[in-house]
């Protein structure tokens, strides 16, 4: 929760255009109907309680009125970049995301309409450069994980520095015991054993691939696109004494040759491209042996919104992660049905410990953001952090989005004995 500083008027939100002043009251009427919660709405010296009773309470300040032809003309990206720039402020960002993620019929169809609409359809038309070719894919990839390493150490767990959903064993786990859980139950689903050769698709900064090398005594390779990330994982296997065991390659998945026993990937299949969707899912089964098997973590989407979400550009492809796109349940197990040998064995759905896990980074990050200036990001990237947070926290609350863990296997893998609950 963020208290809130209301100022009296100033000439940004007293002198509104005649523009506006049509334009606000049919923004708030829309917001009105949200049902679930309670919006409080402070611009100047009026407030306007929007909404009905509910358990999601929020305070919205209008620090610019700028902020409603933003809105109304940009949609929910409208509304990001206007946040980003200082136009607004919440006091729980992540209620006000919960409540446009469980009003999303209003929001689609009346709030996203007009010129709102139109601007979505150029920005999805962008998207559609940031195809993840092979020489777009490094590109994409760079964007984001390349921003700088001392960033993200601010608020990853510091025992495998894990940019994906931790899971957690019991309420009062901490991040890195969450971390080091969700690698060890994914490393035993798969049934990594001594004698094997992991394929790692996506090395994060080394931790999944150190971490089996020391706990199951496999061999390992892995595989990484972006600069930062080889360099420190690199460093980190030196440190660990590891170069005999673990290989570490700067490779596109599409480059990679050989076959291996087992193969993981966590939440790389989000930046393939739903181009590339069956690409990647055939090359998995390419690269593992008759018996093989390969363990999946994903972020997804519901079926039902599958296809419109492929084509739009919202926050997250427009300012976090370029060329990403996140696949549904339906989508990847029909692609693996279509393009693969392999059998799904299991699908198990994580989505509410993404949410804990992005409280956990968000309250890093917030405790770390005098360290975040001295490394020489400005308010406007705190800020525009600040809501990726928070915009994917409330999303996997309200189960918008989900992640799963996919554990395929070729025709002739042997059985895993079953193992108990999460």
């Amino acid at each position: 929760m963020t208290t809130l500083r209301t100022t009296p008027p100033t000439s940004k939100t007293a002198r509104q255009d005649r523009f506006t002043r049509w334009l606000k009251p049919r923004l708030m009427a829309q917001l009105n109907a949200f049902r679930g919660g309670r919006i409080t709405l402070i611009e100047g010296e009026q407030c306007h309680h929007l909404g009905q009773e509910g358990p999601l309470q929020v305070t919205v300040v209008i620090r610019h009125s700028r902020a409603w032809k933003r809105l109304a003309f940009g949609g929910t990206v409208g509304a990001a970049e206007s946040y980003m720039d200082g136009d607004w402020d919440a006091d729980d960002l992540v209620a006000l995301v919960r409540l446009f993620a469980a009003n999303l019929e209003q929001v689609n169809g009346k709030m996203e309409n007009g010129s709102a609409r139109i601007a979505r359809w150029l920005l999805g038309f962008a998207y559609r450069f940031q195809r993840n070719s092979v020489t777009g894919s490094k590109r994409n990839i760079s964007a984001h994980y390349d921003i700088g390493n001392d960033l993200f150490a601010t608020f990853l767990d510091q025992r495998h520095w894990m940019y994906s959903s931790a899971v957690f064993p019991y309420p009062e786990a901490s991040l890195e015991e969450a971390s080091t859980y969700k690698l060890d139950i994914m490393l035993e689903k798969l049934d990594v054993q001594p004698e094997h050769h992991l394929l790692e698709i996506g090395t994060g900064w080394g931790g999944l691939a150190i971490h089996a090398a020391k706990t199951r005594g496999c061999r390992v390779t892995t595989t990484t696109i972006s600069d930062e990330q080889y360099a420190h994982t690199a460093q980190r296997i030196k440190e660990e004494g590891l170069e005999a065991q673990i290989t570490l390659l700067k490779q596109d998945y599409r480059a990679l040759e050989g076959r291996y026993d087992r193969l993981i990937s966590v939440e790389m299949i989000e930046a393939v491209g739903h181009q590339y969707l069956n690409t990647y899912l055939e090359k998995v089964d390419s690269l593992l042996t008759d018996d093989g098997q390969a363990m999946l973590q994903a972020i997804t989407i519901r079926d039902q919104r599958f296809e419109e979400a492929k084509r739009e550009m919202d926050f997250i492809k427009r300012y976090i992660f370029p060329g990403g796109f996140l696949p549904s349940h339906h989508a990847m197990l029909a692609s693996v049905t279509r393009k693969t040998s392999l059998n799904v064995v299991a699908l198990d759905e994580i989505g509410q410990h993404y949410a804990r896990t992005l409280r956990e980074w968000r309250h890093r990050f917030e405790a770390s953001l005098e360290q975040v200036r001295q490394q020489g990001y400005d308010e406007r990237f705190i800020r525009m952090w600040r809501y990726y947070l928070c915009y994917c926290e409330g999303g996997f609350i309200e189960r918008s989005i989900g992640t799963c863990h996919l554990l395929l296997a070729k025709p002739a893998a042997k059985p895993v004995p079953l193992m108990g609950a999460l």
